[in-house]
């Protein structure tokens, strides 16, 4: 069994996560419009009505822009934790019209999709029961994680063993603090509940490492407050200072696209 794994959008402004087997394909998030998210299920040699599932991490727009679009033509299954439903409900009136689509998960409980198993994992971010996703076939895993304004000692265990991840990295910390934000808006990304920064990214990633891992995205990066460049040099700093038997060279790292597919990895 194998899985291909890509982002086909990722950023503040939107996010979308593909994964896919030989027989079940599934998206995380749908926070990008259907046309974009379209465009890179053709790149991939897929439509919309090939989709098993969609996984939703949690309400907030970046993550949910396109639901309502897209399941106005598609029947497909949306998995996502009670309090996300209730968010997107409460939030969008056209939640309640999803109503029968959505199926509730519980952290740390699989949910078996195709010859998928997906367990959601918690995280800490502002928003009402936000998730991440280990997405396991056959011997394979792979982890997703974005809007985690820390990291505990779960987190690196849900995530441990990855043969593939997305992680945060949202902001460098100096542009943030040094930017047009207003002081309450840098408090909140700074915070518990807020996102990572490339620094606790890099600092996480090091307690991740493992000899199988094919590949890495550095994701949900802001547009205000970060650069690619600026997030792949500070991640890769504190994995080549860090206390770990690797080098930042013995894996392949990427920024994911913010707005077209990024490199597909195999797993």
């Amino acid at each position: 069994m194998f899985m291909r794994f890509t982002s086909i959008a990722s950023g503040s402004s939107g996010n979308c996560t593909y994964i896919g087997s030989e027989r079940t394909h599934i998206l995380i998030d749908a926070g990008v419009s259907k046309k974009r998210i379209e465009e890179g299920l053709k790149e991939l040699e897929l439509g919309l009505s090939d989709l098993d599932a969609i996984f939703v991490t949690h309400e907030h727009t970046d993550h949910i822009a396109a639901l309502h679009t897209i399941l106005k033509k598609y029947d497909i299954p949306i998995y996502a934790t009670n309090g996300t439903i209730e968010g997107i409900k409460f939030s969008d009136k056209k939640g309640e019209m999803l109503d029968s689509r959505f199926i509730p998960v519980e952290t740390d409980k699989e949910v078996s999709v195709g010859d998928m198993i997906l367990n959601p994992m918690r995280i800490s971010h502002d928003a009402n029961e936000p998730c991440g996703y280990r997405i396991f076939c056959g011997d394979k895993k792979i982890g997703v994680a974005t809007d985690l304004g820390c990291y505990t000692d779960y987190t690196v265990e849900c995530l441990r063993d990855c043969d593939a991840l997305l992680l945060e990295a949202n902001h460098d910390i100096r542009m943030l603090q040094t930017g047009p934000y207003p002081y309450q808006l840098k408090r909140r990304i700074l915070g518990d509940s807020g996102h990572l920064s490339n620094e606790k990214s890099g600092e996480l990633l090091c307690k991740l490492l493992n000899d199988k891992i094919k590949g890495i995205f550095l994701g949900h990066l802001s547009k205000e407050n970060n650069l690619p460049e600026l997030a792949y040099e500070t991640v890769r700093v504190e994995i080549d200072m860090g206390e770990n038997p690797y080098h930042s060279s013995d894996f392949e790292i990427m920024v994911a696209n913010r707005s077209e597919i990024s490199r597909i990895i195999y797993v």
